[in-house]
């Protein structure tokens, strides 16, 4: 007895071997595109400015593994459009009493919350320093923080 393929079934086994083919020439792609964890020299040397600057303030510094990784050697999330609408709610929404709902109220939140993204927006990308820099003067900090 022998056992032949229908139409149907070369066509199923062509699909399939057509799928593979393009998955796998998409893992070769992704992998020779694959950026991400590499580290530069301008990377390392942004990441000791700040550090440096942090540790100038009084405040303890990350390690610059941890620098490097985060930030970039362009600013990563912090530099991406820091005086947008939506950077600038979130900032608002954690300058509050911790409620949620009615009992949720704005407080004079400490001058060092923020200090840590104006370093990092004087180190990875000073022109738009200004712009955030005029917002953070608009709010109503203070020194209640003790310590």
């Amino acid at each position: 007895m022998t056992v032949t393929e229908s139409p149907s079934d070369q066509g199923t086994r062509m699909i399939y071997i057509i799928t593979g083919i393009i998955v796998a020439a998409l893992v070769v792609i992704a992998l020779l595109t694959f950026h991400a964890g590499k580290t530069s020299q301008q990377a390392e040397e942004k990441a000791n400015q700040f550090i440096a600057a942090v540790t100038a303030s009084g405040a303890r510094a990350p390690s610059q593994e941890q620098v490097v990784r985060v930030l970039g050697d362009d600013g990563g999330a912090v530099c991406d459009d820091p005086s947008g609408s939506l950077r600038k709610g979130i900032l608002l929404g954690q300058l509050m009493n911790g409620a949620a709902g009615p009992g949720m109220r704005p407080v004079i939140a400490d001058n060092r919350v923020v200090k840590g993204q104006l370093l990092a927006l004087r180190i990875y990308c000073p022109d738009q320093l200004p712009n955030f820099q005029e917002f953070v003067n608009d709010l109503n900090l203070a020194d209640t923080v003790k310590g």
